[in-house]
């Protein structure tokens, strides 16, 4: 884990693992976190997952803050911004890895949906397998590069992820023209906002996209869109320190009039106004 850049709040995170070897999994405890956690909110391009073994504390992903306490479970996707707050007392582990390190098409769809909650409480019925899973997944990763089998550390931390059984939202999970849907979203909300775009995009009929979207999150498209682009204003006005003029250029808006305007709407609040009470309120950011 390494600082590539400092803005004026967030920390910007790229994967590099320990040593140099490559691998696309590793692990650390929260002693290690406390000790290159300095309160501050960041911004990582790889996933966080986080088992809490006692103690109690919290954890702020994309503005909303969660308690941490005995066998809960924290996920952070990349691009999420988070920040870790009184943790001292906190006992785990923390797994950083790539998107692509899970080996099997389903812990690669669930590690690449957006709709898992990011934190949850382990059912005492699971924990013995999640703890057995961590617990190979953590021997393994204390191997020495040149004894580490080839893969094995992202076979684990498959077995552990299947295990984990993270939440998610209804039906997104199995409902496949959301999952095509929220696909587009992710990698073209900042061209385009238009919900028959995307419908065009996948080869259905506007009709057929809006229920599916419906069915699978309660929202229509269009409005899935919006909140996508609103939490990405978000993250762009608070942590990034953006200008309305320099959301609009990130996020395809014409100028910034017209962003202001979709963003008032959207929020009830202007963009600077949104900004002025984030900087105030960061202690639960």
């Amino acid at each position: 884990m390494v600082e590539t850049g400092h803005v004026r709040v967030i920390r910007q995170m790229t994967y590099q693992p320990v040593g140099g070897d490559g691998g696309a999994v590793e692990t650390m405890t929260f002693d290690r976190l406390r000790e290159l956690n300095d309160g501050g909110t960041q911004r990582a391009d790889f996933h966080v997952l986080a088992l809490v073994d006692a103690g109690r504390g919290a954890v702020t992903v994309d503005f909303l803050r969660h308690p941490l306490g005995e066998r809960s479970a924290v996920w952070v996707a990349p691009g999420a911004v988070h920040r870790w707050d009184d943790i001292a007392g906190v006992a785990g582990h923390i797994v950083l890895f790539t998107p692509t390190a899970p080996v099997t098409r389903a812990t690669r769809e669930l590690v690449a949906s957006a709709d898992r909650v990011a934190r949850w409480r382990v059912p005492d019925a699971d924990w013995p397998f999640v703890d057995a899973a961590r617990r190979h997944l953590l021997l393994e990763a204390s191997a020495p590069p040149e004894d580490r089998a080839t893969e094995l550390p992202e076979i684990l931390l498959s077995a552990l992820v299947a295990r984990l059984r993270p939440p998610h939202g209804g039906t997104a999970a199995t409902n496949p023209t959301f999952q095509l849907f929220r696909s587009g979203v992710e990698t073209h909300f900042r061209e385009h906002h238009d919900a028959a775009y995307y419908a065009r995009a996948l080869g259905y009929a506007p009709r057929t996209l809006s229920r599916a979207v419906q069915q699978a999150t309660g929202r229509t498209a269009k409005a899935y869109i919006v909140d996508r682009i609103v939490l990405e204003a978000r993250r762009l006005l608070a942590h990034d320190r953006l200008t309305s003029a320099g959301c609009a250029r990130a996020l395809g808006f014409p100028d910034a009039s017209n962003f202001s305007v979709f963003f008032l709407n959207a929020t009830g609040v202007r963009p600077g106004a949104w900004q002025a009470m984030s900087a105030i309120d960061r202690p639960i950011i």
